[in-house]
């Protein structure tokens, strides 16, 4: 296990950027944005609680990164040397106090928002923790849950608008399904570290060829489940051309053109580069909420 060394301010900051995916919480932050001003309540004045609930959320979400490292110190190691900032350049103990305190802070601003949306992010935060604990190196157990999750983070912006359930709801199942294929091709990206201890991920198990297979499946009931969607949201405005067109060109093609470099993938780059992939058509998908 790689020790600590001594390292200058500048460095700390950068690990701790790096420990908490800083990018990733950007894009859920913007995600929850998009939701509450451009599918529920349009352009309005900041709403203070909302600022309050992606603050919760992004907590929650950070903390569950810096734990998700913790665990998997050994196999990053294999999988992702480059990535690896816990026995490097922060201790472990040093790691789980951020754990702790961002975990805390996520709880209890949910719980100033009230009841119920206190529990729905305890929930998210012991989630999070049964996934690095555990459920991550069973079969497509861990996967789902981080799909979950993802979904869930949009729709506790509809719990808190109060408004709009169904729409938000087809924007969280496009959440999951795009969240839960890019799972599973990291799983592919990662299969010799994870194999080196012992995970029994999809393609541990199945194979490579056989979890192409069921990406395949997935991705067609993804397909056929986003356009039922597209004609709910667009059931006020069934003419809205820009929506249309919008999402045929940079939602659903990029979809096909992911699905035919997933038949050729067989590379750790390759799976890579397709992980990066999902996570654009995520980012293309949120925006479309500027065309509903």
């Amino acid at each position: 296990m790689p020790r600590p060394v001594k390292l200058h301010l500048k460095t700390y900051f950068k690990g701790f950027i790096k420990l908490i995916r800083f990018n990733n919480l950007l894009i859920l932050f913007f995600s929850q944005l998009f939701v509450y001003f451009f599918l529920i309540k349009g352009i309005k004045p900041f709403n203070f609680s909302f600022l309050l609930l992606t603050l919760a959320t992004v907590c929650i979400a950070a903390a569950g990164y810096i734990i998700n490292d913790y665990y998997d110190i050994k196999i990053d190691i294999i999988n992702k040397p480059g990535r690896v900032v816990i026995g490097r350049i922060f201790k472990r103990r040093t790691a789980m106090i951020f754990h702790f305190i961002l975990n805390g802070s996520g709880i209890i601003v949910g719980l100033m928002m009230g009841l119920r949306l206190g529990v729905i992010i305890a929930f998210c935060s012991f989630l999070l923790w049964l996934y690095s604990n555990q459920l991550k190196r069973q079969p497509l157990s861990g996967n789902i849950a981080i799909s979950f999750l993802t979904a869930l983070s949009i729709m506790l912006v509809g719990v808190f608008a109060k408004e709009r359930y169904i729409s938000v709801l087809v924007y969280a199942i496009f959440a999951f399904f795009i969240s839960l294929i890019r799972e599973i091709v990291k799983d592919m990206e990662d299969v010799k570290g994870d194999a080196n201890f012992g995970c029994k991920t999809l393609p541990i198990i199945w194979g490579i060829r056989k979890t192409k297979s069921f990406l395949f499946i997935v991705g067609i009931l993804f397909i056929v489940t986003l356009i039922i969607g597209y004609f709910w949201l667009m059931r006020e405005n069934p003419f809205n051309m820009y929506f249309i067109g919008y999402n045929l060109i940079f939602v659903i093609l990029p979809f096909f053109v992911f699905l035919i470099y997933l038949s050729k993938a067989d590379t750790v780059t390759d799976f890579k580069k397709l992980s990066t992939f999902c996570k654009v058509i995520m980012l293309t998908g949120v925006l479309s909420m500027l065309f509903v």
